[in-house]
């Protein structure tokens, strides 16, 4: 590496390494602030992030490598931080380490110095390691290593601006180091002899450490012998030595040169920490006591299953009952909405006003459902602050690995909605962090069959309605069985189409249990359940706004709409016929002042049902009788007037009769449009999974956004002038349809099969780079979801089931099948296990 001179150089480039939950991303917005920037390394899908800061005259760029615990190459990350330090040759590699896990991070920071670079070691949470017994001794660390120690806390800024001093003077070293900090016992002869081949050929790239490269050799193979440069002759020389000194190793130790490394570094791992730390902990950590408990074999399936059903008891099941509290504000909102949009017709309404309401049942219909989400989001950060979410990806590694899976699939599950509250996109991005293609791409084709926050609304709706008494364990099938299906999907396609791809170690950090706190849960639960308000009020509204045109277009014939006209006419003709006499009459002199009439006697009727209590609904009489005196006989049936009384009775009778006519319109209006005669096309195909146009309208806007399911039926379903009443009352009142229980269980799983939405497809064609994955991620899980849907009619129906046990049925086979395929092994399986030796085992078990 060149001399670098701060005074006289004006930036300087600095790589941020470590392994994962070290803090690199927390230094680094400390560092950076706002000035960063995010986008992939070239070629790859591992996320670059990068940003600056300024110290005096310097203006340092600051690169947040991904985070790994070596650089052997076994994962993406690992060849891509280990790309990024040989050609991007970064002034300074600030190496951040978990003061609590030193023993995790250090051989990591072995290999950093070993390439000889320069280095500064940050040991961040020092605040964390001390609760816990542990002193760090960084004058004493420092002395074992041979460069500088800074000790942070991160999260509160404590040793930044140390760390920027120590930056900027490791910046300014000229000299390439080559220190043996680690001794690699009965292997220092074979790297002596590589080292010295290299320092007397031309294949060593200019600023690599000879002995960096020597181990790279021995430990890496084939990964590492890209690396050399110059004549071919040379470079194969070199590899053919590496190869037989790796080979001759092998045969007399017993065990392999890259797992001699492994147990080497960590060996010296645990004698630097003896000379650095001390450890006044007594007994056994209090993470680890309760991990002893909750990670127990038998145990931790139990917890786990314990933990999703009372998630789904405190948030969908209590949280529903506080939408009885909520429907009443929004049903009050609805109807202020009707009263300042433009006054509507007989038959037909302007169209701001048709509109207007079109969007407040759309986005009512949804926002009635914050309760939930704010509950089920506390839950969740709780979970997560606590330090049980990185156990539930403990535990489910266990059972996707039987699965064709990776132990990092696990955090695009929980992020993509493992307990329902998650999103498809953001767990399709997250596959970035999983090393092998072949897992990468089972989990990008797997994740969007998790219960993301978006499906919950109609689950909610449906359960509702068909299974009140039964909530909970129908919300416990619903969360398990895409679990229970992304297995074995990813079993039969790492079988099958990918079989030939490869595979990778798996590495994972347990964090230590940490207390949540309440404004912590509390923040995270609001701004996610904000996210979910914006987004109804972004994509959901949109997706009303087309489906509102597509529902409407072509609109009815000519001949239809005389036809519903002269029935107006003639209610109307009867209502005057009936008034004929009637001193009242005079208050409807004109068609308009008719039409103000039911208007006034619509909303008055409204209200009436929300007005809360006998002070309340007097409270109304009084306001409507000074706002339209005029109206009172009709609405308000006082003393014996019989004229007052025959008014009422004659506008309730024209009332009812508008509203029959307004349905009976907006139905024929819905299925003769371009969107109700697409729904009534695929009825031929979907009717044997028990769905019905309108069932197929709904799927069809969930789409484009999973939400629109709900706001779509809400539209179907809609309310009639002077209603407020929630979906599923008017589902229930509207029920001509037919819907059953074990219609809800078709439409809950197809819809849990379903393809992702519009988004989440874009992100998978992002991720695999490939058309063709993206239709297959869109065309497979329908033709699954469909099979799924009719097994369901064809089992309630053949063996006279209803829909709870229709469930309870397909659950258990479904289970079933889980467990019969997770416990069967394939004789390459079993060969491959039989040929692991004890010693390899073991040594990767330490290192992991």
């Amino acid at each position: 590496m060149s001399s670098l001179n701060p005074s006289s150089r004006a930036r300087l480039k600095v790589a941020l390494a470590g392994q994962q939950n070290a803090g690199k991303s927390t230094l680094f917005n400390a560092l950076t602030g706002a000035r960063q920037h995010i986008a992939n390394y070239p070629g790859v899908t591992v996320e670059k992030k990068s940003g600056t800061y300024a110290d005096g005259d310097l203006k340092v760029e600051v690169v947040d490598l991904p985070g790994t615990y070596s650089l052997t190459s076994f994962s993406l990350e690992e060849r891509v931080a280990r790309d990024f330090l040989l050609r991007e040759k970064p002034d300074v590699i600030v190496n951040v380490i978990d003061a609590s896990t030193l023993e995790r991070g250090l051989p990591l920071t072995f290999q950093l110095i070993e390439m000889g670079v320069q280095v500064v070691v940050v040991v961040n949470m020092i605040d964390v390691a001390e609760r816990l017994g542990l002193k760090v001794d960084p004058e004493a660390l420092a002395a074992q290593l041979g460069v500088p120690v800074i000790v942070c806390v991160g999260r509160r800024g404590v040793g930044i601006a140390e760390l920027r001093a120590a930056v900027r003077q490791m910046a300014s070293c000229a000299h390439v180091r080559s220190p043996k900090i680690v001794d690699y016992g009965t292997l220092e002869d074979s790297i002596a002899d590589i080292e010295r081949r290299l320092e007397e050929s031309s294949v060593r790239p200019a600023g690599i450490s000879s002995r960096w490269l020597a181990l790279a050799l021995l430990d890496g193979g084939s990964e590492a012998e890209t690396l050399l440069i110059g004549p071919a002759a040379e470079r194969q020389a070199i590899a053919e030595a590496a190869r037989s000194a790796r080979e001759t190793f092998g045969l007399s130790a017993g065990t392999s040169a890259s797992d001699h490394v492994i147990a080497c570094r960590l060996r010296h791992a645990l004698d630097t920490i003896q000379a650095s730390v001390q450890d006044r902990r007594r007994g056994l950590p209090i993470s680890e006591r309760i991990d002893r408990v909750l990670l127990n074999r038998w145990l931790a399936p139990v917890f786990l299953l314990a933990t999703i059903w009372a998630v789904y008891q405190l948030s969908i099941v209590q949280g529903y009952e506080l939408t009885k509290v909520t429907w009443p504000l929004l049903a009050s909102f609805r109807n202020w909405a009707s009263s300042v949009l433009p006054a509507a017709g007989f038959l037909t309404d302007p169209f701001a006003r048709a509109f207007g309401l079109w969007m407040v049942d759309s986005v009512n219909t949804l926002l009635n459902y914050v309760p939930i989400f704010l509950i089920l989001f506390s839950l969740i950060a709780i979970l997560e602050d606590s330090g049980y979410m990185a156990r539930i990806a403990f535990i489910l590694d266990r059972i996707l690995k039987r699965f064709g899976l990776h132990g990092q699939s696990t955090l695009p599950m929980v992020l993509a909605g493992v307990f329902a509250g998650g999103c498809a996109v953001p767990g399709v991005m997250a596959t970035k962090a999983i090393p092998d293609p072949r897992a990468r791409l089972a989990t990008i084709l797997t994740v969007p069959f998790m219960n993301c926050l978006a499906k919950v609304p109609l689950y909610t709706l449906l359960i509702s309605m068909f299974f009140p008494e039964n909530k909970g364990l129908v919300l416990f099938y619903l969360s398990t069985i895409t679990v229970v299906v992304a297995l074995l999907v990813a079993k039969l396609l790492t079988v099958t189409v990918l079989r030939k791809m490869e595979t990778a170690p798996f590495v994972m950090e347990l964090p230590h249990y940490h207390l949540p706190t309440l404004t912590g849960v509390l923040r995270r639960a609001f701004d996610r359940t904000w996210l979910y308000i914006k987004k109804v009020g972004t994509i959901v509204v949109a997706v009303a706004a087309v489906i509102y045109v597509l529902l409407q277009f072509p609109g009815l014939s000519a001949d239809r709409i005389a036809y519903f006209q002269g029935r107006a006419e003639a209610s109307i003709a009867e209502f005057h016929n009936r008034m004929a006499g009637n001193p009242f009459a005079a208050a409807v002199p004109s068609q308009e002042r008719l039409i103000d009439l039911i208007n006034v006697y619509t909303a008055y009727r409204a209200e009436k049902l929300n007005a809360g209590g006998k002070g309340a609904s007097d409270a109304l009489d009084a306001a409507y009788a000074s706002r339209h005196p005029e109206f009172v006989p009709f609405l308000l049936r006082r003393g014996t007037d019989p004229n007052a009384r025959k008014a009422s009775s004659a506008l309730k009778t024209l009332a009812d009769e508008r509203k029959t006519l307004r349905r009976e319109m907006k139905e024929e209006r819905l299925t003769v449009s371009a969107l109700g005669r697409i729904g009534q096309a695929m009825e031929p195909v979907t009717r044997f999974a028990g769905f019905d146009w309108r069932i197929n309208v709904a799927l069809l806007s969930s789409f484009a956004a999973r939400e629109s399911s709900v706001a779509t039926l809400g539209v179907l379903f809609g309310s009639d002038d002077g209603e407020a009443k929630r979906l599923e009352d008017r589902m229930e009142a509207q029920g001509r349809t037919n819907y059953t229980p074990l219609t809800a269980v078709s439409v809950m799983l197809f819809f849990a099969l379903y393809p992702p939405c519009l988004a989440t497809m874009i992100m998978v064609r992002l991720q695999t780079a490939s058309t063709r994955w993206m239709l297959f991620a869109i065309v497979f899980p329908t033709m699954l979801g469909l099979a799924v849907a009719g097994t369901v009619q064809l089992t309630g129906w053949a063996l006279a089931l209803d829909g709870l046990t229709t469930i309870s049925v397909i659950y258990g086979s479904a289970l079933a099948l889980l467990v019969v395929v997770g416990l069967y092994r394939s004789p390459r399986e079993v060969w491959r296990t039989v040929r692991a030796t004890p010693a390899t085992i073991n040594t990767r078990e330490t290192a992991t």
